[in-house]
């Protein structure tokens, strides 16, 4: 375990741990999951090296949790739910914050994790060896089966836990 990548030879250390044969879990800031590809050549690692040793790249973000006692079910309008992409389906109900005691009248208590997962397969691989922009990496995992942060939210904001105002404010359009 490595706390941070922050610098090239903590970026160095980490992959020669992994093209060893060990697991190595490490966090770096990034925007997404395809940030930290770009990120690990920006400091100097060879492309070549960053293909054979990385496996996936997690990122996450922490959203609020609604209130189970307060919280009220609204259901949001034909254009809303066609804009996150779902059909419309005017008996959908999603939650927003309303606030109570219980929640110190923020309609919020606990946080719960939103990820999105990039599996380094092969076309990933040749991506990072061509040295492709994030943007052509990250569309690539989409289009391989990646759930993306705001898609991993969305599925959050159905299920009740959070609602959309806070999925939208923690997470970017890309």
């Amino acid at each position: 375990m490595i706390g941070e990548v922050r610098d090239l030879d903590t970026a160095e250390i980490a992959i020669q741990a992994a093209l060893t044969g060990h697991l190595v879990l490490s966090t770096l800031h990034t925007n997404d999951a395809a940030g930290a590809i770009t990120r690990l050549i920006d400091m100097g690692i060879p492309p070549f090296l960053i293909a054979s040793s990385l496996g996936m790249v997690l990122a996450q973000r922490l959203v609020r949790l609604l209130c189970s006692k307060c919280r009220e079910p609204f259901t949001p309008a034909q254009a809303v739910q066609e804009d996150l992409g779902l059909s419309y389906d005017p008996k959908r109900n999603f939650y927003r914050p309303k606030g109570c005691p219980a929640c110190d009248d923020s309609g919020y208590s606990g946080r719960i994790a939103i990820y999105e997962a990039l599996v380094v397969n092969r076309r990933i691989e040749e991506l990072i060896m061509k040295r492709a922009a994030s943007p052509v990496i990250y569309r690539e995992a989409l289009d391989g089966g990646m759930v993306n942060l705001r898609q991993a939210g969305i599925a959050k904001v159905i299920n009740g836990a959070t609602s959309l105002d806070e999925v939208m404010r923690v997470t970017m359009e890309n």
